[in-house]
């Protein structure tokens, strides 16, 4: 069962969105999971966290790199590649293979596997975590005789802020 809270805005962050609080808030979540599963957040996964929360948005591995090289002169493509296996084997984040970009989860207390709405404007994304949806592909797939062994969901469209523009 999802305990984290939504955000207080949407799936997608209004322009009044308090970012540094909601970074500071899944960043302490993340701490937390990870003691409470005996998982090592290490300062530099730590890092690589706060650089996706901070981008509030899906940012690839090579712009993660270019960001954390401001913050570690020796970070190397090894570097970010082993943070985000980490990050996403906890279930901290998620890759959009779409747009090959990471994005950060918003229930990382719960196993899920997403859904993902991927505004084509701006970029943007939004981590949905219906579970009929989950339901209705395994209940489709065993009805074919598919086993399924991760289910995500990538739907394209344009987020409010756009529709708006």
């Amino acid at each position: 069962m999802n305990t984290s809270p939504p955000p207080a805005d949407g799936p997608f962050p209004s322009p009044g969105h308090d970012h540094a609080h909601c970074v500071e808030t899944a960043i302490a979540r993340a701490e937390t999971l990870c003691a409470v599963r005996g998982a090592r957040l290490t300062g530099l996964r730590r890092q690589v966290l706060e650089l996706v929360w901070q981008s509030h948005g899906p940012i690839g591995a090579y712009d993660l790199l270019d960001r954390l090289r401001g913050l570690r002169s020796g970070a190397a493509p090894p570097t970010v590649y082993r943070a985000l296996d980490f990050l996403i084997e906890q279930g901290l984040v998620h890759r959009i293979a779409r747009l090959n970009a990471f994005v950060g989860c918003d229930h990382p207390d719960a196993p899920h596997q997403g859904q993902f709405l991927i505004c084509t404007a701006c970029g943007g994304s939004a981590e949905l975590d219906e579970p009929e949806i989950a339901r209705a592909i395994d209940r489709r797939a065993a009805a074919l005789g598919f086993r399924v062994d991760t289910r995500t969901v990538e739907v394209t469209g344009v987020c409010p802020r756009c529709q708006a523009a």
